[in-house]
């Protein structure tokens, strides 16, 4: 198998979860995690009247261990696209790679939110609070407008593209890149209309 299609899982653990995908020498590089130093005297384990409260212990656990899941299924994937010379194979499991590190991103961000909170930390959590009404909500409110009626024209636009791609839909894997990229569309159409509803 070419170096230029192989899949690399590299995993470091350096007092944070920190994680790496790479694809050959010409191909991008990106990953997710960051170290983290907790000086605070009370941690997510500490079950005295100071801590977390059980729910939030037990949320952050069940947090951590999807972040652990999420780590082996990214290594077994990487471990299955090195067994076969198919490069149709290879590319459409990158995909799936692609979305178990967003995957994996959040499931960190939310475990690191959680502890931010629980533990009163001064710093801003990871993940935001909802603030769209203490923001400017009228902005927020037109923003989501203008997205959503690009997002519905796009819709329309991929169910027209891929009409035009049934002759080639046994010969090709472009009419699932664009079936995918719809369901992706319906994903950011779902986004738009939480911040419209919580505006």
């Amino acid at each position: 198998m070419s170096r230029e299609s192989r899949i690399e899982l590299h995993c470091e653990d350096m007092g944070a979860a920190e994680l790496m995908l790479s694809r050959g020498a010409n191909e991008c590089e990106f990953g997710t995690g960051r170290a983290q130093c907790n000086s605070a005297a009370v941690s997510m384990a500490d079950e005295s009247s100071r801590g977390p409260s059980p729910w939030e212990r037990q949320l952050y656990a069940h947090l951590k261990g999807h972040v652990e899941t999420e780590r082996a299924m990214l290594e077994k994937y990487a471990e299955v696209a090195e067994r076969t010379d198919s490069k149709a194979f290879r590319y459409l499991v990158k995909l799936l790679v692609d979305e178990e590190v967003r995957h994996h991103r959040l499931f960190s961000e939310m475990a690191d939110s959680l502890e931010t909170q629980a533990l009163t930390m001064r710093e801003e959590p990871d993940i935001p609070y909802m603030d769209f009404q203490s923001a400017d909500r009228a902005a927020v409110l037109e923003g989501a407008k203008e997205l959503l009626e690009n997002e519905k024209r796009d819709i329309g636009e991929l169910k027209r593209l891929q009409r035009e791609l049934r002759a080639v839909k046994n010969t090709s894997l472009w009419g699932l890149l664009v079936e995918l990229m719809q369901r992706d569309t319906e994903k950011h159409i779902a986004i738009l209309k939480f911040i419209r509803d919580h505006a």
